[in-house]
């Protein structure tokens, strides 16, 4: 007789669902909104955390033709997914070209962003020897972070041989404060950039990310490329959301206990009981991405009922007062994010944003995908 299986929804003590086809509406609104600029897709940390294979696959199936990555791995992993070096879609490298991976870039149809004078010249040098191979320019406009810094942009200004042989598909900048709309640096980074690509070569050009789409048409230029607002997450902090819930994550219920004063619960005994209460243990904790700094702030929902988390968050396990829904029994679900509690509303309970609370996730929850291209 063979034995159970061991991995599956109904042995999962978390799971998390991700919504494809929320995410693929995502991508529609966010291209209605950037039109008619062309709509490109940041999948790096593995599609946010969501995982990069079905995440690529639908926004490919929702139209996306334009992918972007950080590192070059993640760039194999997802030509992989969509079906391999023969397959049309463009996918850009964000930390550009090191050493020795000009072929690695070649023989899995990859496109480096060039974010220096070294590697524009570095890339130059291999297009010479090998044939022209697509690759984008990345202009630092005040980030101070990757991209050719002013200085060196002057230089290429001066000297634009240094770009012969290349095969530029886009010029492109990143806006470091997109999503504090009055912030000065938003229209300056719009400015400076306007001005540098009037000096290089006629190609599509690329400023605004998530939040840099909401800014305005002065922001899209050529192409916006999102990320976090796709999965999502909120664009503007503090103004309703336009961006459908993609995820839900729901533990189980392992354990229930009945306490009362004076008792404690959980490491350093820091939350108190006042009087009798009902207690549920749950499988999910910080090992999971369930952000320790949730202890005692966060809230959960089962049945429609809001309850919220008490005592320190540990490594496996945190611990709810659920004595305002005397229904719940072990075994049953709790949503711990969701429409009653979603990624930002964890984030705020959390002190940090979005980004981190999605790329965090852990992989041990069960991954559940529902519509899209899985």
């Amino acid at each position: 007789m063979p034995s159970p299986k061991i991995s599956g929804p109904s042995n999962a003590t978390t799971i998390l669902t991700v919504d494809l086809d929320a995410l693929a509406a995502n991508y529609r609104l966010l291209l209605q909104r950037a039109a008619p600029a062309q709509c490109a897709a940041v999948v790096k940390a593995d599609g946010y955390g969501l995982g990069v294979g079905p995440v690529g696959r639908t926004l490919h199936a929702a139209g996306c033709t334009r992918f972007f990555v950080a590192h070059l791995d993640e760039a194999a992993t997802l030509r992989k997914a969509l079906g391999g070096a023969a397959s049309t879609a463009e996918i850009a490298v964000l930390n550009g070209l090191m050493p020795g991976q000009e072929k690695v870039f070649r023989d899995h149809n990859l496109m480096p962003v060039l974010n220096d004078l070294g590697q524009v010249a570095q890339w130059s040098e291999e297009c010479r020897a090998n044939g022209a191979h697509p690759s984008i320019l990345h202009l630092d406009t005040g980030m101070c972070r990757l991209g050719l810094p002013p200085e060196e942009q002057r230089t290429l200004f001066d000297d634009p041989q240094r770009l012969d042989g290349l095969s530029l598909t886009c010029i492109m900048s990143h806006l470091a404060c997109a999503d504090t709309p009055d912030h000065p640096l938003n229209r300056q980074q719009q400015v400076d950039f306007a001005a540098a690509i009037k000096r290089l070569p006629k190609v599509d050009t690329s400023l605004a990310a998530s939040s840099g789409i909401f800014l305005g048409p002065d922001w899209h230029f050529d192409m916006v490329r999102p990320g976090v607002s796709l999965y999502g997450v909120a664009p503007t902090p503090g103004e309703p959301n336009p961006m459908a819930p993609v995820v839900k994550l729901s533990g189980k219920i392992i354990q229930i206990r009945h306490v009362d004063a004076p008792q404690t619960v959980g490491y350093g005994a820091t939350h108190r009981f006042t009087g009798p209460t009902r207690v549920a243990t749950v499988a999910a904790g910080y090992a999971d991405g369930y952000l320790r700094s949730l202890s005692g702030r966060a809230s959960a929902s089962i049945g429609g009922i809001t309850v919220p988390v008490v005592g320190r968050v540990s490594m496996d396990l945190i611990t709810l007062d659920i004595s305002n829904a005397p229904a719940a029994q072990p075994g049953d679900m709790i949503d711990l994010i969701g429409p009653h509690f979603d990624v930002d509303a964890a984030a705020d309970a959390a002190g940090t944003i979005g980004y981190e609370i999605l790329t965090s996730l852990g992989r041990r929850y069960q991954r559940h995908y529902v519509g899209g291209t899985a």
